[in-house]
């Protein structure tokens, strides 16, 4: 069995799009995604792990927030976590909300992290969990939508990572990223 380290892959040119398996809540990133329910104030699955991770006071934050709409992103500090930051998003329900909305959500995220000066984003694999999301049509959704940002914003060199703890989630994702032609290497990202 492979470990967390020797599961981490780089696509792209530049920063690009790295993928790992590892807990997104132990990723030594700028920020993180929350794929948070509407109320921002915890629950289960990857919402409740960061919760937990944070601490209280990303708890007492999310209080002053007023909630947030599917599809839209807030930003919060980190506090206990690696990461300085959590961007909250919350993602459609599979069957009852719009399924565009996953794509929103992503960019939403990315612009947001674009206004604070992030360099560096982890992404959950937002609405595959409760939400009921099938995981290779939110995989192909979140890559496709990662990609075109990044090639839209390339003044950015933003890093995207993609945790995913969950292995079919991850093989959903790696075997998108394949067919998008991006170039795997193992180790650093080539620079211009």
């Amino acid at each position: 069995m492979r470990t967390a380290a020797e599961e981490i892959k780089r696509f792209g040119p530049v920063k690009g799009i790295l993928l790992t398996n590892e807990d997104i809540t132990r990723l030594e990133v700028d920020c993180i995604v929350n794929a948070a329910n509407k109320t921002l104030l915890g629950g289960g699955g990857v919402d409740g792990a960061i919760h937990r991770a944070a601490g209280p006071g990303l708890l007492e934050e999310c209080r002053t927030l007023g909630g947030c709409d599917t599809g839209q992103a807030k930003l919060t500090g980190g506090y206990r976590l690696p990461a300085r930051y959590v961007i909250h998003t919350v993602g459609p329900v599979y069957g009852r909300d719009d399924e565009g909305l996953l794509a929103v959500c992503y960019k939403n995220c990315l612009e947001l992290a674009k206004e604070h000066g992030i360099r560096s984003i982890a992404f959950p694999a937002v609405s595959t969990g409760i939400y009921h999301f099938p995981k290779k049509e939110a995989a192909e959704i979140a890559v496709r939508t990662v990609q075109r940002w990044l090639k839209a914003n390339p003044d950015q060199r933003m890093e995207v990572v993609f945790s995913c703890v969950d292995r079919r989630v991850y093989d959903c994702v790696l075997e998108e990223l394949e067919k998008s032609g991006a170039a795997a290497e193992d180790g650093p990202a080539a620079e211009d």
